[in-house]
């Protein structure tokens, strides 16, 4: 027991100290973010105007302000969130390859968005769209999300025991089933509604308004600090159920709180970002690499190093192809897809690195 103790400790100075380093680099991503974009307006000559009492014009007010800004604090948020939402899936799992989007969550809550986009002005009155408002995507999102998890539960669940397997196969099914829906919506979608659909389903954060974060920001933000309640009982899980049962972890209870937090902040970010994959695979794999698999520490690091990572990656998608811009799903993709294929080697012993 001290040796484990005694082991425990260092990794967990370890991970403290690589905090304060994500901490650090978030914050040049912030402020890279806050500086870097197609016009030349850069935050130190706006700081520097407010410190010395010059006023700022209209153009330097809008960019940065109504553009820069709520882009920026909407990339922590998804970033954090998608990043989160997957440490929550592979500890619930035991499976590092385990994800919202490999589960059908985020097939789930682009279901429910291509609805709002395509079909809600047809089937649902003009009173409930007008009393929704902006909050309408992100709420048919949340509950696509909420949905297919929910499915997925019930689907696995016999007898108060939950099968991980049966859940993962079931995931499979039901984001093919998604998708032939958000399929035949597509079909139907108009010339203009095609556009909306094929940005937002490559990812972007080039939407990103206050009005949006007003809505988004409460759901992903209080999902969040949920989740990272959830680290004591995913460290239980991980010596398997009847242990955690044992040593008074309430199993089925931390699933469904789990799953709810999962579905909250997939969707909300699937709704207001549109597809972006991989966040939520290789921040907490590598992660696990750097400090051991402790979740207390993994998911509040993984919400950091989430939010820095999205930000560098909507950084280069701006500069990449200037003064356009280059879908934010691409960019994560590109990033994303050789360090997954390293993940799944490396799992089957053809690398060792």
């Amino acid at each position: 027991m001290r040796a484990a103790v005694g082991l425990a400790s260092p990794r967990r100075s370890k991970a403290l100290a690589l905090r304060s380093v994500l901490l650090v680099i978030l914050g040049v991503a912030v402020v890279a973010s806050l500086t870097i974009g197609a016009t030349g307006i850069s935050l130190w000559e706006v700081l520097w105007k407010l410190l010395t009492g010059q006023e700022l014009s209209r153009l330097e007010r809008t960019v940065l302000w109504d553009i820069r800004a709520p882009r920026t604090f909407m990339g922590m948020l998804v970033g954090a969130s998608l990043a989160v939402s997957g440490a929550v899936m592979q500890g619930l799992f035991r499976n590092p390859l385990a994800d919202p989007g490999l589960l059908g969550v985020s097939s789930g809550a682009g279901l429910g968005a291509i609805f709002v986009i395509v079909v809600s002005g047809a089937v649902l009155p003009p009173a409930v769209l007008e009393f929704f408002g902006y909050a309408m995507l992100p709420l048919a999102a949340f509950v696509g999300a909420w949905a297919v998890m929910i499915a997925l539960y019930a689907l696995a669940t016999r007898a108060g025991r939950t099968s991980v397997a049966t859940m993962l196969l079931g995931g499979i099914g039901i984001a093919a089933l998604s998708g032939a829906l958000s399929g035949i919506m597509v079909y139907m979608a108009d010339d203009i509604q095609l556009r909306e659909l094929t940005f937002w389903g490559m990812g972007a954060l080039t939407g990103a308004t206050w009005s949006k974060l007003l809505v988004a920001a409460p759901v992903m933000g209080l999902a969040t600090l949920a989740a990272l309640s959830l680290g004591q009982g995913l460290n239980g899980l991980s010596m398997g159920e009847a242990t955690a049962h044992h040593i008074g972890i309430d199993v089925q209870r931390l699933k469904r709180r789990s799953i709810l937090s999962v579905s909250a902040m997939t969707g909300a970010a699937v709704a207001v970002s549109g597809g972006i994959g991989f966040v939520g695979i290789i921040v907490p794999h590598l992660l696990r690499l750097a400090v051991g698999p402790d979740h207390r520490t993994l998911l509040l690091n993984a919400a950091i190093m989430g939010a820095a990572l999205l930000l560098f990656a909507d950084i280069v998608s701006r500069v990449i192809v200037a003064p356009s811009e280059l879908p934010i799903g691409i960019v994560m993709a590109v990033i994303g897809g050789p360090v997954f294929l390293w993940i799944l080697l490396r799992r089957r012993g053809v690398v060792d690195l």
